[in-house]
C-alpha cells in the first residue's frame, strides 16, 4: 500500500507485537494512506495500557533515562514515541490504547476514559465513517477493520457519522466544523443526515473553546476547499458561531463598481487568496478585509458610499480575532492590512514621498502582503486584472524608492549623535528634531546626508522645546493632511471607499 512502508512504523509495531500485543494504525493517517494522499501524522491504536507502552518502549530508537523515548501528558490515554526520525510527520508517532467514552456533559471531553477491549470497540467512538478505519500491522498484506463502511463512503467521497450524528455532535461539537472542514479538504459532501444534524446542533459551538474553534476554523481556510467550507458553514448555520460580523454582509448591495453584495465580495476576495496559495494572514485579511462595509453604508442604490469603512473594519478584525484567540503579533498584521489596504495608486497623483509615506505607515515588511490583499480585493469585486497598470506603476514606484529613508532609523544620523552634536540630554527634544528631519528628508532624500543632517539639527536645536514640538507635530500634520486631501479626491472621484 503506497505510503505505507514506513520503517518508523514497521518498529514500531515491531515492538508492541513481541510484548504480545495488537496494533492497527488508524484515523486521519489511514483514510489519507487510502485515498493516495500522505499523511500529515501517524496514530497508531493498542490493546496495551499507557503504562504498558511506556515500559516497552524504555529503550525504544536509543532513548536513555535521560532523553526517553515515551511522551505521556494527557488524560487520553495516548502516548508519543519518539523515533528519531527525519521526517517531521514520523518523529513522534501517537499510540493510543483502544478506549470507550462515557457521556460529555459540557460538550467538548468525555466525563471519562474507559479501555476497550477491542479495535471495533474503539472505532465505534470515532467522528465519521472515514475516519472509523483501523489497518492491522500484523501480517504482510494488512487486515482492514471497517464496521461502519467507511471505506464505501471514501469512495463515494462522503462524509457521514458514525451512528447516530446528533449523538456524535452532542459529545463534541468540534466535530460541527470538523464534518465541514474534512468536506472542504477532501472534496467531499456531507451526507444529508449528517448535515441535517449539523444544522440542528450548531448551538453546541457555544460550549466550544474559542482556541479549539480557531485552530480548525484556520486549518478550514487553509484547505483548497476554504471557499466551500465558508459557504457551507453559512448554510449550517455555523458561522454565526463563529464570525457572525460576515453575515451582516449578505444581500447587502455595494454600489455601481461592485457587482456582488458585500458577503460575496468577501468570500470571492478570499478564493482569490486560496487560488494563489497565500498564507495564513493575508487569508484572514482578504475574508475581513471589507467587515465594517456594512456599518459604514450610507445611502442605496448605485451611489452608495461607504467611507472609512477600512477603519471600522480594523477595528471589527482585532475584535474578531481576538475572541478567537488568534496570537498577538498576527492580529495586529492582519488589522495593519485591513486598515492600508483602500491605498490609492493613480500614477497622476502619487509621487515618490507619497510612496515612501506609504512605506513608513505599513513596513517594508509588510508591503507586498498589501499589494497582494489589494490585488484579492480586485478579484473579489469581478474585475479580470489582478494588477492593472496603476498597480504595476505603483509596485514600480515602490521598488524605486525602497532604498531611500522611510524611518528614523533610516537616517543618517540618530539620536545619540544629536546629543553628542548639541551636547544635551535624553528628552523629548531629541525626538522633535529626528521627527522634523525625518519629514523633510521623507520630501527629499538627498538631504540624508551626516553633515547636512547635523546642520540642520543644530539649527533645530537653538529653538525653544514648545515650539520645536510645534513644528514637529505640524511637519507630520501637514504631510499626512495632504497626503489624505489626495486620497479622498480621488476615492470620491472613482467612487472607491
Amino acid at each position: 500500500m503506497e505510503n505505507l512502508d514506513k520503517k518508523e512504523i514497521r518498529d514500531i509495531a515491531a515492538v508492541l507485537e513481541k510484548a504480545g500485543f495488537e496494533a492497527y494504525l488508524v484515523g486521519g493517517c489511514l483514510r489519507d494512506i487510502l485515498i493516495g494522499q500522505k499523511p500529515k501524522d501517524w496514530d497508531i491504536t493498542t490493546n496495551a495500557k499507557p503504562e504498558d507502552i511506556q515500559r516497552i518502549f524504555a529503550d525504544f530508537a536509543g532513548a536513555t533515562a535521560d532523553k526517553p523515548a515515551t511522551v505521556y501528558e494527557n488524560d487520553f490515554g495516548t502516548v508519543g514515541i519518539k523515533t528519531g526520525s527525519e521526517d517531521e510527520t514520523l518523529k513522534i508517532v501517537e499510540v493510543t490504547t483502544y478506549r470507550l467514552e462515557g457521556k460529555y456533559t459540557d460538550k467538548r471531553h468525555p466525563d471519562e476514559i474507559k479501555f476497550a477491549k477491542t479495535v471495533e470497540e474503539d472505532l465505534g467512538r470515532r467522528d465519521f465513517t472515514v475516519n472509523a478505519l483501523a489497518l492491522s500491522l500484523f501480517g504482510k498484506e494488512g487486515k482492514i477493520i471497517d464496521p461502519f463502511n467507511g471505506q464505501e463512503d471514501l469512495k463515494n467521497k462522503i462524509i457521514r457519522a458514525v451512528g447516530d450524528p446528533n449523538k456524535r455532535f452532542e459529545e463534541d461539537a468540534l466535530r460541527l466544523l470538523r464534518a465541514v472542514r474534512f468536506a472542504a479538504q477532501l472534496n467531499f459532501t456531507i451526507e444529508e443526515k449528517t448535515e441535517q444534524a449539523v444544522k440542528k446542533n450548531a448551538g453546541l459551538l457555544e460550549f466550544i473553546s474559542k482556541e479549539r474553534i480557531r485552530d480548525e476554523f484556520s486549518k478550514l481556510l487553509m484547505t483548497d476547499g476554504a471557499i466551500f467550507g465558508i459557504r457551507k458553514m453559512e448554510e449550517t448555520g455555523l458561522l454565526k458561531y463563529v464570525i457572525p460580523e460576515l453575515e451582516e454582509g449578505i444581500d447587502m448591495a455595494q454600489n455601481k463598481h461592485h457587482i456582488y453584495s458585500i458577503y460575496e465580495h468577501n468570500v470571492r476576495s478570499l478564493e482569490y487568496a486560496v487560488k494563489n496559495n497565500f498564507s495564513l494572514e493575508l487569508r484572514l485579511s482578504a475574508l475581513l478585509h471589507d467587515v465594517g462595509k456594512p456599518k459604514s453604508k450610507r445611502g442605496e442604490g448605485p451611489d452608495a458610499t461607504f467611507y472609512g469603512h477600512q477603519v471600522v473594519g480594523e477595528r471589527m478584525a482585532i475584535q474578531i480575532l481576538d475572541r478567537l484567540r488568534y496570537p498577538k503579533e498576527m492580529i495586529e498584521r492582519v488589522a495593519l492590512l485591513i486598515r492600508e489596504h483602500m491605498f490609492v495608486y493613480d500614477p497622476e497623483t502619487v509621487t515618490d514621498a507619497g510612496a515612501r509615506r506609504l512605506l513608513r505607515r505599513v513596513g517594508s515588511e509588510n508591503i507586498n502582503d498589501l499589494l497582494l490583499l489589494r490585488e484579492a480585493d480586485r478579484i473579489g469585486s469581478g474585475v479580470p486584472k489582478a494588477q492593472p497598470y496603476r498597480l504595476r506603476h505603483l509596485k514600480f514606484r515602490l521598488e524605486k524608492v525602497s532604498k531611500d529613508p522611510v524611518s528614523a532609523k533610516m537616517l543618517k544620523i540618530n539620536g545619540e549623535d544629536i546629543m553628542s552634536e548639541l551636547k544635551i540630554l535624553p528628552g523629548p527634544k531629541v525626538g522633535f528634531i529626528l521627527s522634523v528631519i525625518l519629514e523633510e528628508v521623507l520630501d527629499d532624500p538627498s538631504l540624508n546626508e551626516e553633515g547636512s543632517l547635523i546642520a540642520r539639527a543644530k539649527f533645530l536645536g537653538q529653538m525653544e522645546d514648545k515650539k520645536l514640538a510645534e513644528m514637529a507635530k505640524f511637519a507630520k500634520k501637514s504631510a499626512d493632511e495632504a497626503q489624505t486631501r489626495i486620497e479622498e479626491e480621488i476615492k470620491q472621484k472613482y467612487f472607491v471607499e
